[in-house]
């Protein structure tokens, strides 16, 4: 490659930029077009498959190499045989002195584990990180919980969490937001308040997605009130609601029939973003339109027209102007 000293003005512009671009791409590989994560990936669930993880261990390190990382389908074939993972785990261990490589390849493998609700196997994946400092940290946990908090194994989730203290790892954030959400979905609000107390105990300071859940948990309580309280005190402390957490109240508002409200409530947020305005409304008309408040939808999207926010193509025919909404969005986006 050539160096930064022979990178003077004269070596650019004295060839035609055509000559520089021709010159320089004649002469890569042409192989390197086969290096790509889904061609590792395919390699190596097919040496696994066939049992040869010496072959395993040498792709990993090959594909480190071309800057190409472990996915979720890596470990693929682990599906097929769970009992290679002797096997496998002896290689991965074997991966020399590449540290990055093999704490990549035992991330990969407990997302993948946790992916087949291998819980058990997936936690003795990460102590083995822990035990022989293959760098785990709080995110290799985070497979673990998501799926645990998805199939609503919440005690087995607080177990894991437990775990992570005992394997020298503080949770962080995003550990607990997947056990909150999780609550939250179900609108169980006492126990998502626990967890709350529990994130404060930890020195834990919300987020956007900590809120959205607690948003969401109020609204499937039917308790939107609450999720509107929410929302107003993420805003004081200076964070942007989600566009999903307007959702929730929207959604809940207008099937407890208070589409006044409901409007009022897009309208406060309303002239500070155009596209998270044109989202909102737009989510307001499907709501009405779904419910068979016809003519509240038809006054959302008047007031859309007027504010000069693209209307959705099905939302033409709610309009008794439909005919000029095309050419008045484009006047007022000129």
């Amino acid at each position: 490659m050539m160096s930064l000293r022979r990178l003077t003005k004269n070596s650019i512009i004295a060839a035609p930029i055509h000559n520089v671009t021709a010159s320089y791409f004649s002469t890569q590989n042409p192989t390197s077009a086969i290096h790509t994560p889904a061609h590792y990936d395919h390699l190596i669930n097919v040496a696994g498959r066939k049992g040869d993880f010496a072959a395993v261990g040498r792709l990993l390190t090959e594909r480190q190499s071309h800057g190409c990382l472990n996915t979720s389908n890596t470990f693929k074939f682990i599906s097929i045989n769970i009992s290679a993972l002797d096997d496998l785990l002896q290689n991965l261990a074997a991966l020399g002195d590449d540290w990055f490589a093999r704490k990549n390849a035992h991330d990969a493998l407990v997302a993948q584990l946790a992916k087949l609700c291998r819980t058990d196997e997936a936690l003795r994946v990460v102590e083995i990180m822990a035990a022989k400092h293959y760098g785990v940290t709080a995110t290799t946990f985070h497979p673990i919980l998501n799926a645990l908090a998805h199939s609503k194994e919440m005690p087995a989730a607080w177990r894991v969490v437990e775990r992570m203290r005992a394997c020298g790892v503080k949770p962080d954030l995003m550990s607990l937001n997947y056990i909150l959400t999780a609550y939250c979905v179900d609108g169980d609000v006492a126990s998502a308040a626990k967890t709350v107390t529990k994130m404060e105990a930890y020195g834990m300071v919300a987020d956007a997605i900590t809120y959205d859940a607690l948003v969401l948990g109020a609204c499937k309580a039917g308790k939107v009130e609450a999720g509107v309280a929410v929302v107003r005190r993420m805003v004081g402390e200076g964070l942007a609601p989600l566009f999903s957490s307007h959702v929730h109240i929207i959604k809940e508002m207008v099937r407890r029939r208070c589409c006044a409200p409901a409007v009022e409530y897009v309208r406060i947020f309303a002239g500070k973003n155009e596209k998270l305005d044109a989202e909102n409304f737009g989510y307001l008309v499907r709501r009405l339109r779904n419910g068979k408040r016809i003519e509240e939808a038809k006054a959302v999207v008047e007031e859309m027209v007027t504010r000069g926010l693209p209307i959705d193509g099905l939302f033409k025919d709610l309009s008794p102007v439909n005919c000029n909404v095309v050419n008045h969005v484009n006047e007022t986006q000129d």
